[in-house]
């Protein structure tokens, strides 16, 4: 009987491609996903996979299908607790092992809360073994942290969680194939006198990164473990399943030069270097309407890991070009050229 995968958030640009890498992986695999909308191409690009209509508040739905599944793949809002607690239940509710994905974001272990690092670099580097237990500790103001405790609480041999959001590279999905750093970033930097890109601080403010393509290569992996109920480097503590994806680092000026010399040679800008501007602007940059730091976070914030589990238990490593090799691509697809 082939592998049942239930797989949330199949449009957007993480979830749509990993839909795409597991379609692409194993076309045995029986695959079924929560769409509010299917897109026009849906049907004639993926024609095995099961669609389920419905959003992320139909907890009924949620819980059948996940009930029905060996592992559930949830991309969606990683903030959304009535989805995560519907997901689960009906993952508890089976009598068969089953196993639960669930995609985080960096910013439970961004420090823009702490005014000490901001535009500078915080040596504190985050590790998905040794530090399992400060993670679980963070205080209820992180970012991301109230799905995060409904997972700590949840049994650890059911859930295999990916922490990553600073993503870059063109999407595989039937949707969204665009990552949104470059964009808001240009769409900033376009607003300030001279149009120029900027930092703030020292600009050494750092944090991870990883490509689309390596992040659903993991998943790939991740997903093929579960459903072998494979043995996977577990390290000290009781959360074997918590992966971080990082594949590198950057300190936020470097980015915004890389962008910034695309730019020029788009004739957007005349001119690559970084300027400085202070917190304040930073902070009325990037709006989000639940989140009144956004630009903090984005652009001043560090959020430093090592994806030391996935590198033990699956030899993870990056493969794909790198961030700042890749901003031509990266520019082109924010400007829409």
């Amino acid at each position: 009987m082939a592998p049942t995968i239930f797989l949330t958030g199949g449009t957007g640009y993480i979830g749509g491609s990993v839909l795409h890498a597991l379609v692409t992986a194993h076309p045995e695999y029986d695959i079924t996903v929560l769409l509010r909308k299917t897109p026009e191409a849906f049907t004639s690009a993926y024609p095995n996979v099961k669609i389920v209509q419905g959003n992320y508040d139909s907890a009924e739905t949620l819980a059948e299908h996940a009930k029905q599944a060996d592992v559930v793949v949830h991309n969606g809002d990683s903030d959304h607790e009535p989805s995560l607690n519907a997901l689960i239940s009906g993952l508890l509710s089976k009598s068969t092992k089953s196993h639960l994905l669930h995609l985080s974001g960096t910013g439970i272990i961004s420090d823009w809360a702490s005014p000490e690092h901001l535009g500078t670099r915080n040596p504190k580097v985050y590790s998905d073994v040794d530090d399992i237990a400060a993670i679980a500790a963070l205080p209820d103001h992180a970012l991301h942290r109230n799905t995060e405790k409904i997972l700590f609480q949840t049994a650890a041999s059911m859930v295999r969680k990916l922490e990553s959001r600073s993503f870059y590279g063109p999407g595989a999905g039937p949707g969204n194939t665009q990552s949104a750093f470059t964009r808001f970033f240009i769409a900033d930097a376009t607003t300030l006198a001279g149009n120029r890109v900027f930092y703030t601080g020292a600009g050494t403010n750092t944090r991870f990164w990883v490509h689309i393509s390596d992040l659903t290569s993991l998943y790939v992996r991740v997903v093929e473990a579960a459903l072998a109920d494979a043995p996977t480097f577990s390290g000290p503590g009781k959360y074997p399943g918590y992966y971080f994806a990082s594949t590198q680092e950057h300190a936020h000026v470097d980015v915004a030069r890389a962008i910034g010399e695309v730019l020029v040679t788009k004739g957007v800008i005349a001119d690559a270097e970084p300027v400085e501007v202070g917190l304040d602007v930073v902070d009325r940059m990037a709006q989000h309407p639940s989140f009144s730091q956004f630009g903090r976070y984005m652009y001043a914030a560090n959020a430093r890991t090592r994806a030391v589990r996935a590198e033990k238990a699956f030899g993870y490593a990056g493969r794909a070009e790198g961030l700042l090799a890749s901003q031509e691509v990266e520019v082109v697809a924010a400007l829409g050229r």
